[in-house]
């Protein structure tokens, strides 16, 4: 089977803070990636199914496109599908602790 890597990706080298915290703003994106932080690889479809997202699907494609240009999410097409993933190596290796605080953050308190 082969795996596609989308183009839109930044480089690990262009990862900016700014970017990466304005990405994580917004709840529904902020969800999404506590859910990308327990799995390796997951379908975006189960993915908005597993966030508990009720947004609609054009909505949801949005956000992960704010996610994957900010270097938070790598997208990959396999077959018919699109797998999501965490960059948690590129962000710890840029930005040591900012993941883990913020995904330890409560959500009530963010």
């Amino acid at each position: 089977m082969s795996v596609v890597i989308d183009e839109a990706h930044p480089a690990a080298e262009e990862l900016r803070l700014s970017k990466v915290l304005a990405a994580l703003s917004d709840p529904a994106r902020l969800t999404a990636v506590r859910v990308l932080a327990a799995t390796e690889e997951v379908a975006c479809t189960e993915l908005q199914q597993r966030a508990g997202l009720t947004i609609g699907r054009s909505t949801f494609s949005y956000h992960q496109r704010v996610l994957r240009e900010a270097g938070v999410l790598q997208a990959r097409v396999r077959g018919a599908r699109r797998m999501l993933s965490l960059r948690r190596d590129d962000l710890d290796t840029h930005f040591p602790g900012l993941l883990d605080a913020i995904l330890d953050t409560a959500p009530e308190m963010l």
